[in-house]
């Protein structure tokens, strides 16, 4: 039944709820007022590899530092959302890649893992991005890790292999997309990329402008098309921006991207489409790396601050929030001293990867005690100094996701599990059926429970671009 139609025939109840709530009722009735009109805009906001557990963390985590949880999770409870569940499942298996997810809502359709909208049998199909550009709406994408990643290629590019970065840099250059930044130098300079092309050459000579630290992505006119390119491949971990001055006044939020990426495209008379990815939250739950998982989706979570602030104020812009899968299902583990342990990590100033980077074959027991104490605020024993050095001198290895140099990441989680009693299924992804939360024009069409290719469909009916092209 449609809730508007609802209300207006005005049973009983509903009559009663309205003089017990008045000012509920109100609030209901401008939510309705926004929802029917046309999305103009549309912000897709995704934590890539968001377990519930890692929202669940995240919101305890600000509830018990700062006395106020996750934007997310606020949404929830003041009721300003529609909210449902959504299978990811690829075309070959029920536990998605990033690539295959992220097809599934660019293109439509559900294809194999490791794909960019292209069928197993080499059908490709046009991506959400290109359709809106043809609709005549500006469009981008803001992330932490390569802009020619998975999750915003998905959005973007049709490519057999989500690996082919170099090539998916020149497609976002054919496609003239309006916005896009993150990490990925390695896919754009001349110096890096094995075709020795300059792509920042290119992109300047069709009028963009490249932008290469904060302070350039702040000062750019937002009367060109922007480029910007922040790292050589994923963004610092934020909690090491946060805790590295010059970090932090190199490398530019995930916020920041955002609030960018809407202030280039607000004005566009037919609106924009913005995918914006918080895309290290997956890198660092591979990496049972809870300080980095934590730290980054709380970025996210700003992220959603700054889209909410602009979609409420502007009446006609479909914010999406969700993730493309889970990812090594962390939790707080039941004990007596679990609300101590996991209040821990407030002390923590970096990253498991920034200690792990800090240590080599020459790295001493009492260094390694050091750093870790420096980082984590706890310390080690002998024999946990001495196990995490044995992966340095060739006598163990730890394969893995974003671990090339086989960084003991495993070993060091179950090392601070004693002290922080977070405990960690695996380091892989799993096949959760996905958060979904829609705020704006378009949100009431979303179902309690939907296939991860019906938000393709929902986007264009929202929007009210006719699947044609």
């Amino acid at each position: 039944m449609n809730r508007r139609k609802f209300f207006k025939n005005g049973s009983l109840i509903s009559l009663g709820a309205a003089l017990l709530h008045p000012f509920n009722n109100i609030a209901n009735t401008i939510i309705d007022d926004i929802k029917n009109k046309k999305a103009k805009n549309i912000i897709i906001i995704i934590s890539d590899g968001m377990s519930i557990g890692t929202l669940n963390m995240t919101d305890l985590y600000l509830s018990r530092k700062m006395g106020t949880g996750t934007n997310w999770l606020q949404l929830y409870k003041d009721n300003k959302v529609n909210r449902a569940l959504m299978d990811m499942a690829s075309a070959n298996s029920i536990v998605t890649d990033s690539a295959a997810a992220s097809s599934s809502w660019g293109g439509g359709v559900r294809i194999n893992n490791g794909g960019l909208n292209v069928s197993k049998n080499g059908e490709p199909h046009l991506p959400i991005w290109q359709k809106f550009k043809k609709a005549g709406k500006k469009a981008g994408c803001v992330t932490t890790v390569p802009i020619t990643h998975a999750t915003p290629a998905g959005f973007c590019v049709n490519s057999k292999s989500r690996n082919a970065q170099e090539e998916i840099a020149e497609i976002y250059l054919e496609q003239k997309f309006d916005v896009m930044m993150g990490g990925g130098d390695a896919y754009f300079s001349s110096e890096k990329r094995k075709d020795k092309k300059d792509m920042y050459k290119a992109f300047e000579s069709k009028g963009y402008k490249v932008v290469k630290n904060r302070n350039e992505m702040l000062s750019a006119a937002i009367d060109k098309p922007i480029l910007g390119v922040f790292d050589d491949n994923g963004l610092p971990y934020s909690i090491d921006q946060q805790n590295n001055k010059e970090l932090s006044q190199q490398i530019p939020t995930l916020a920041d991207m955002t609030k960018k990426a809407i202030d280039t495209m607000e004005n566009h008379a037919k609106g924009f489409v913005l995918q914006v990815e918080a895309g290290r939250v997956d890198w660092a739950a591979h990496g049972n790396d809870i300080a980095g998982l934590i730290y980054d989706q709380a970025a996210h979570d700003e992220a959603i601050q700054v889209a909410m602030d602009f979609a409420e104020k502007d009446g006609e812009t479909l914010v999406i929030i969700t993730t493309d899968h889970g990812n090594s299902n962390p939790g707080v583990i039941y004990g007596d001293k679990a609300n101590d342990n996991f209040d821990a990590i407030q002390k923590y100033k970096h990253s498991n990867e920034w200690i792990l980077k800090g240590f080599g074959k020459e790295t001493s027991i009492s260094q390694v005690k050091e750093r870790v104490d420096y980082a984590n605020n706890f310390s080690l024993t002998n024999e946990e100094a001495t196990l995490l050095l044995t992966y340095y001198s060739n006598l163990k290895t730890e394969k893995g996701l974003y671990n090339p140099k086989h960084l003991p990441f495993k070993a060091l989680a179950e090392i601070q599990k004693k002290h922080n009693s977070v405990g960690w299924i695996s380091m892989h992804h799993s096949a959760d059926y996905v958060e979904l939360a829609m705020y704006g024009p378009g949100s009431q069409l979303l179902k309690p429970f939907i296939k991860n290719t019906d938000l393709h469909y929902l986007m264009l009916e929202a929007a009210e671009v006719e699947n044609k092209f």
